[in-house]
């Protein structure tokens, strides 16, 4: 952690987005957010955990050393709107799932988009932005989801409120770089020898770490999982 951050806490954050569900009086609740303070430098890991596996794991303590972040918190998501959420499993069970696999002190797992009633990530960023105001927030995904990411929704929005840490997948890293989004997004990439500065720069900026080869895939483990159903 930076020296001359404060000693982290849990703190209550401002009320939920209008969609997130009210209380039973009609308040808007008030959401206890994982531990940060102003400073702190965070990665945001989303994605539906359907299941958590060791290259998540991996992916982020891999970025948690080149970057030198503080914290990592995954995000665990009601459902992709981007795939078939049939047979998803429950949001409880994946979310106590990913926790134990995390098993690390500086990794926390929460529910926190269900909690908000967000559906899309700009939505969930833009929140904790404005919520969390001195944090230094920074967007991790695989190499695979760069490769998707001209499809999510207000995909440039997100890269212009976070910084963004691309992290080398084996299979999908031979593209990434070159798919519609690293492309548009091309003239806002530093140099890996930069990581240590990705938290405090001025968004758009992103980065492209290598070192990570795992095959482990959550769509291979569910189709595998599938089979032995059967």
């Amino acid at each position: 952690m930076n020296r001359e951050s404060p000693p982290a806490r849990a703190v209550a954050a401002r009320p939920a987005p209008r969609n997130a569900h009210s209380g039973s009086r009609g308040e808007k609740p008030r959401l206890v957010l994982p531990a940060h303070a102003p400073g702190m430098r965070i990665g945001l890991f989303g994605g539906t955990f359907d299941p958590a596996h060791a290259a998540h794991r991996a992916a982020c303590l891999l970025a948690m050393k080149r970057i030198g972040l503080d914290r990592v918190w995954w995000l665990v998501t009601p459902g992709n709107p981007l795939k078939d959420t049939r047979g998803l499993a429950p949001l409880s069970t994946r979310t106590r799932a990913a926790r134990a696999l995390a098993n690390h002190p500086r990794i926390d797992v929460t529910d926190l988009e269900a909690q908000l009633g967000t559906r899309y990530t700009y939505q969930t960023v833009s929140y904790l932005v404005r919520a969390c105001p001195g944090v230094h927030f920074v967007w991790i995904m695989g190499a695979d989801n760069l490769r998707a990411f001209h499809r999510w929704q207000r995909w440039r929005g997100i890269a212009g409120l976070v910084p963004i840490a691309v992290v080398d997948r084996l299979g999908p890293s031979l593209y990434a770089a070159g798919s519609a989004a690293g492309q548009a997004l091309g003239a806002f990439r530093i140099p890996e020898a930069a990581a240590r500065s990705l938290p405090g720069r001025k968004p758009p900026v992103w980065i492209y770490l290598h070192g990570l080869k795992s095959p482990l895939s959550s769509t291979a483990l569910r189709a595998a999982r599938s089979l032995r159903q059967r």
